[in-house]
C-alpha cells in the first residue's frame, strides 16, 4: 500500500467515524422535539419510554435483531456480523449525546426548528457513513437486504423497514401504554426530509468525499476535479 492509498484510507475511516457521531447527534436531536422520532428509531424509543429502559442499549438490542434478520434472509454471510460491534458503539454514542444535548422547548415553532436541525444533521451523518462503503449500520444493512430479497432497490427496502417500524411502534404504544409514544408529525416530516437532504448533500459533496477517500474510479482520480452532474433524486 503506497502513501497515497494510506492517506485515502485514513480519510475514509475518519469520515466514517465522524459520520457515526454526526448521525447519533441527529437522531438524538430528533428525540428531543416531542413531535415524533424518525421511523427506524421509533421501536427502541417506544420500548425505552414504556418500560424505562436505557435508550442506547435498547437500540443496540433492536439493531442486533436486525443483524439476525439479515443473516436469516441472506444465509451464512458472516460479514454481516461486523454490524454488531458497530451498532454497540453507535448505541453508546446515542447515550452520550442524550446526556450532552439536554434540550427541551415548549413552543411549536422552536420544536419545528429543532426538527429541521435534526433532519439536516441526520442526513449528513448518513451521507458520511454510507458513502464510505465500509460496514453499514444494521438499519441500512437491513434496508439493503430487504430490497435485494424483494428484487427492488435499497430505497424500496428502506420504505418497507420504515413502515414496518412505524406499525410496530403504533401497536406497542397503543396496546401497552394506551398512547402514541414515538409517532407524530415529526415522524412523517423526517421520513421525507432526511431523504431530500441526503440527495442534496450527495449532489454537492458526494464526488468530493469519494475523491478524498479514494473511492472514485482510477480514471476519474487522474482527471482531477470536475463539475457535478445529475439531479436531486
Amino acid at each position: 500500500m503506497n502513501d497515497n492509498m494510506k492517506k485515502e484510507w485514513i480519510w475514509r475511516l475518519l469520515i466514517y467515524t465522524a459520520g457515526m457521531a454526526v448521525l447519533a447527534a441527529g437522531i438524538t436531536l430528533n428525540t428531543k422535539t416531542g413531535l415524533g422520532v424518525s421511523p427506524i428509531i421509533s421501536i427502541p424509543f417506544t420500548i425505552s419510554t414504556i418500560w424505562h429502559t436505557d435508550f442506547g442499549m435498547t437500540t443496540f438490542v433492536i439493531y442486533f435483531i436486525f443483524v439476525g434478520i439479515q443473516l436469516a434472509l441472506k444465509g451464512k454471510n458472516w460479514l454481516i456480523l461486523l454490524q454488531a460491534p458497530i451498532s454497540f458503539v453507535f448505541s453508546m454514542l446515542l447515550n452520550v449525546f442524550g446526556d450532552l444535548l439536554d434540550i427541551k422547548y415548549d413552543s411549536l415553532w422552536q420544536n419545528l426548528l429543532l426538527l429541521l436541525a435534526a433532519i439536516v444533521v441526520t442526513a449528513l451523518g448518513v451521507v458520511m457513513t454510507v458513502n464510505m462503503k465500509l460496514v453499514p449500520n444494521p438499519a441500512d444493512g437491513l434496508a439493503q437486504t430487504v430490497g435485494e430479497v424483494l428484487h427492488r432497490g435499497v430505497g424500496f427496502g428502506k420504505n418497507v423497514i420504515d413502515f414496518t417500524s412505524v406499525g410496530i411502534s403504533l401497536v406497542l404504544g397503543l396496546a401497552i401504554a394506551g398512547r402514541l409514544e414515538a409517532i407524530g408529525i415529526g415522524t412523517v416530516i423526517a421520513m421525507v426530509g432526511v431523504g431530500r437532504f441526503i440527495a442534496l448533500f450527495n449532489y454537492f459533496w458526494k464526488e468530493r468525499l469519494d475523491r478524498l477517500a479514494g473511492l472514485l474510479p482510477q480514471e476519474a482520480q487522474m482527471e482531477g476535479p470536475v463539475d457535478m452532474e445529475g439531479t436531486l433524486d
